[in-house]
């Protein structure tokens, strides 16, 4: 009965804006329909066993890829490694310590204007700062370094965004029970907070990935793999050293194989980015989901702490 009421008296100004949400939610998902579709038509024949397992030969007898997946996978754990703990703690600095003032306003309109920045000025200031003040050669550490600062804004804003969702009553609570700041920062704000700070990490993972601007001029294009130790510690040390070593992601070699008029190939490095991102993101919203799991289990049944 209230259903048909409701349906009923429905205005036509509300209406209107009904059919604008949904035709917006369907226009993206056809978008992203037609983008995923004409990708894979023009280059999943071209992904293998052995596309993903080799590496290019400099002869040009075989294109593979196993080089360039491995570079992504160093991008995103070094920049993720410096970028994250840098980020969040910048964000709980901003959020839970500092006294809100000029300087604060400040702060936040750099933070978003930085988020802003095309990627290629980032790239000649990594480039600048890394490569001629640090006399840093192209290398893959380079690169993350970069890319650091690219996704910090990014981070902080995200995190920002997720502690000022916790409920105020959560702070008050714990510090009235007398829990210093630090420890109800830690053990009851960031449980709180993490389903949205996971979020912020998943935006930054999928702009690491399909990073090609900024690494041209910090990280450079080697699709060699690491070199194989005869034991396990000279495995890790060379592991390691692949570090300082130059390298291109995915994102960097498919502009290559686009400037070279290898479009079969490029299309199937596409393909690749495309399942690399998409199952990052099924990962993360499950962590995010486990996490919120987690955290309604915490709580009671009126959201407060147990």
């Amino acid at each position: 009965m209230k259903e048909t009421l409701y349906r009923k008296h429905r205005r036509p100004a509300e209406l209107f804006l009904l059919a604008a949400v949904y035709g917006a939610a369907s226009v993206s998902v056809m978008l992203f329909l037609v983008i995923l579709g004409y990708v894979f038509a023009r280059g999943a024949h071209t992904v293998d066993w052995n596309f993903l397992t080799s590496v290019t030969s400099t002869l040009g007898q075989n294109t593979g890829i196993a080089g360039n997946l491995v570079n992504t996978l160093y991008m995103v754990v070094m920049t993720l490694l410096v970028a994250v703990p840098v980020g969040v703690g910048a964000a709980i600095y901003i959020n839970e310590y500092a006294k809100p003032g000029k300087l604060m306003d400040l702060i936040e309109f750099t933070t978003e204007i930085l988020s802003g920045l095309p990627s290629i000025l980032y790239g000649l200031f990594g480039m600048v700062l890394f490569g001629e003040t640090l006399h840093l050669d192209y290398s893959l550490l380079r690169g993350a370094l970069t890319l650091t600062l690219m996704v910090l804004p990014l981070i902080i804003r995200n995190t920002q965004e997720a502690l000022r969702t916790v409920p105020e009553s959560y702070r008050s609570g714990a510090l009235g029970m007398g829990a210093p700041r630090w420890h109800m920062i830690r053990t009851v704000l960031l449980p709180s907070a993490m389903p949205g700070i996971l979020t912020g990490t998943i935006l930054s993972v999928g702009r690491i990935v399909g990073e090609s601007a900024a690494l041209l001029f910090t990280a450079g294009s080697g699709r060699l793999l690491p070199e194989a130790g005869r034991g396990l510690a000279d495995s890790l040390q060379k592991l390691g050293g692949k570090a300082l070593e130059s390298g291109g992601t995915l994102a960097i070699e498919l502009y290559l194989q686009m400037r070279n008029g290898r479009y079969d190939i490029a299309f199937g490095i596409g393909c690749v980015l495309i399942a690399i991102v998409l199952c990052l993101n099924l990962l993360m919203k499950m962590a995010v989901q486990f996490v919120s799991g987690s955290e309604k289990g915490r709580t009671g049944t009126k959201g407060r702490p147990l």
